[in-house]
């Protein structure tokens, strides 16, 4: 299967790290021009130097809908079209599973707005120009958690995940009429930034082999695992394909 994006514009947000940046870099080893996106600036940095001069870095707040316009404008503008949009952005913002009546408004809040929110205004925002040519590519990335339940324990995280699995589905059914396909991936556990490595090491060793125990393939996915299948669904071989979640997670 040859899979090439040459000459087509791709937003890549959460680009900063892990599975952002695998994201990124796959799509301009594939002939992309990248706009990578987030709030890190070092991160960013440090993507762009990886992908080279076909990446481009956006310091951008996802949950920020005017924030979001403008710059999703900025880049249509400069390329005269978006083709591919990957909506990656999340995580748990710094918290820790907690029991429910300890959870406070701002809590939940910060939780939705960079993991559901985010994908809404980043997809509602890219779809003007996706519409304008009839036709586009969003991927959105959720987790395993949105299918099942959180390892974090964190109930916001498992309910905007799996608002991005709905969000997708809907979306799907409302852009096909451009010829826009909406597909999700949902991955299971992966060692892909500072958070992620630091909930692996407190499992310790008997959680750490009961994690394993319980997928199919006995070893944990790399960030990569994820970035092939976005380029499966931004692809053309994924003309026909909408509306769907991929589970990447080992096998559960």
């Amino acid at each position: 299967m040859n899979i090439e994006f040459e000459g087509k514009t791709v937003i890549v947000t959460g680009a900063a790290h892990g599975i952002g940046r695998a994201i990124a870099a796959s799509f301009v080893t594939h002939g992309a021009q990248v706009f990578a996106c987030d709030v890190n600036t070092v991160g960013l940095a440090e993507t762009q130097r990886i992908c080279g001069d076909s990446c481009e870095t956006v310091l951008l707040d996802v949950g920020d809908q005017v924030a979001v316009q403008t710059a999703v404008s900025k880049i249509e503008v400069a390329r005269n079209k978006i083709d591919i949009l990957v909506n990656n952005a999340g995580g748990v913002c710094g918290q820790v599973g907690r029991p429910i009546e300890e959870i406070s408004a701002l809590d939940w809040q910060r939780i939705f707005d960079v993991n559901l929110s985010g994908t809404f205004f980043m997809s509602q925002a890219a779809a003007v120009s996706m519409k304008r040519q009839k036709s586009g590519r969003i991927v959105n990335i959720s987790s395993g958690a949105g299918r099942s339940i959180s390892l974090t324990g964190i109930q916001a995280y498992a309910s905007a995940k799996a608002g991005q699995i709905g969000l997708t589905r809907q979306l799907s059914h409302e852009l096909g009429d451009w010829g826009i396909t909406v597909n999700c991936i949902a991955p299971g556990f992966i060692l892909s930034n500072p958070t992620t490595e630091q909930q692996w090491e407190a499992m310790g060793d008997a959680g750490k082999e009961k994690l394993l125990a319980n997928i199919a393939l006995h070893r944990l996915g790399k960030p990569d695992d994820i970035a092939n299948a976005v380029m499966f669904f931004a692809s053309e071989q994924a003309s026909w394909i909408t509306g769907e979640t991929l589970g990447v997670d080992g096998g559960k």
